[in-house]
């Protein structure tokens, strides 16, 4: 998974209507919001500002806007393209000017779908992404007396990382973060090690 690293811009002319595509990054909706208003002000003379988003590391939510175009035609396809790229925390916006030649439902998700590509090989030849793992956090509760055996456990996995350990009355808690692919594996090492405990995953 990817996250971007500063804002890129992409324009074509597609029969008359210009197509300016720009990525943002925006972690929340506040971000996306301030990053359209921004764009609506600056490009007020333009016919659409289309969108798309993602947000989340897992994605946790997205989403896609066409303005006017045809439904599906605009906001879906742009979302597409940053799925297919593994992309995260930013908003795509691409501003048509239209420019008096129509270009059919098809013609309209080539355009877009167009736009996004070429922005996010703008951000590549930029070299503006970063590579964000998606890990789960899991929590190990045990007797204080026994604190030990959870950093035991996780010895036996490199992967793993400490988060804290903490005291609840006569308990201890670790917290910890590993790949997704490793929970099964873990879950089954502390039933043995344990002998039926369990890990509560976030």
């Amino acid at each position: 998974m990817r996250r971007l690293n500063g804002a890129v811009t992409h324009r074509f002319r597609e029969k008359a209507s210009v197509f300016l595509t720009e990525l943002h990054p925006a972690r929340d909706a506040a971000e996306r919001s301030v990053v359209l208003a921004s764009l609506r002000k600056r490009d007020f003379d333009a016919t659409h500002h289309c969108s798309a988003w993602r947000e989340g590391v897992p994605v946790s939510a997205f989403g896609a806007d066409d303005d006017g175009e045809p439904s599906g035609t605009a906001g879906r396809p742009m979302l597409a393209v940053l799925e297919g790229a593994e992309a995260t925390d930013l908003i795509a916006v691409c501003i048509r000017w239209y420019g008096g030649t129509k270009l059919g439902t098809g013609g309209l998700v080539r355009a877009y779908t167009e736009g996004v590509q070429g922005a996010l090989a703008e951000a590549e030849a930029q070299a503006l992404w970063e590579e964000v793992r998606i890990l789960r956090t899991g929590e190990i509760r045990v007797p204080a007396g026994q604190s030990h055996l959870p950093f035991a456990l996780l010895g036996a996995f490199p992967a793993t990382s400490t988060i804290d350990q903490t005291f609840d009355g006569d308990a201890a808690v670790l917290r910890f973060e590993c790949p997704p692919d490793l929970v099964q594996e873990l879950d089954h090492a502390w039933r043995e090690r344990s002998r039926g405990g369990l890990i509560r995953w976030d």
